[in-house]
């Protein structure tokens, strides 16, 4: 009976899957970043995520354990000194999928998967992002006007305001009849002329 054994076999043996997973893993510590499809992402998700966390403690027995599943010396020098370092303070969620769509050739939808701490565009957009604060509706109006009331009261008395509003529109009728007289002027400099 197979009770409760769910996960995707990706259509291949056990040691098949267990290669592909294990080289997958492998190119993904050492580039960072690969392209695949989103059913495999998926279980190298769940395949690599644990073994970040054991490169966290750096012990002669992690690097056995990790590396009877890797089987690759340069993957686990990477993997216990450059990613170890980067993921210190994160406490899972090491990976990221983005995906792009369809294969031409058989429809097959294709992802990213990526070490998240490694993306610089997607940590300076979020470096961008930090600095942003969510205010709420109903404290956040009230504050602001009581907080600019008293400021403008001191700069400036109501009454004053509504009388620049009518000097200005005086001012605004006195520079318009000016245009035209200035246009006359042109044109008969330019009849003498």
């Amino acid at each position: 009976m197979r009770h409760g054994k769910k996960f995707n076999h990706l259509g291949r043996t056990a040691s098949h899957r267990a290669a592909l997973l294990s080289n997958m893993a492998s190119s993904l510590i050492l580039h960072k970043r690969i392209q695949t499809t989103v059913a495999k992402a998926k279980e190298l998700r769940k395949y690599v995520e644990p073994m970040i966390t054991k490169s966290k403690t750096d012990s002669t027995n992690n690097r056995r354990v990790v590396f009877s599943y890797l089987q690759n010396k340069d993957a686990i020098k990477e993997l216990f000194s450059i990613v170890s370092e980067k993921v210190a303070n994160r406490p899972g969620g090491y990976t990221r999928i983005i995906k792009l769509g369809n294969r031409l050739g058989d429809n097959a939808e294709i992802c990213f998967i990526e070490l998240v701490d490694f993306n610089e565009t997607m940590l300076a957009a979020s470096a961008e992002k930090a600095g942003k604060t969510r205010r709420s509706r109903r404290g956040g109006a009230a504050k602001a006007t009581e907080a600019a009331a008293p400021v403008a009261a001191e700069e400036a008395p109501s009454a004053e305001v509504v009388e620049e509003a009518p000097a200005a529109e005086v001012a605004a009728e006195e520079a318009a009849p000016e245009a035209p007289a200035t246009e006359e002027s042109t044109e008969e400099k330019g009849e003498d002329a």
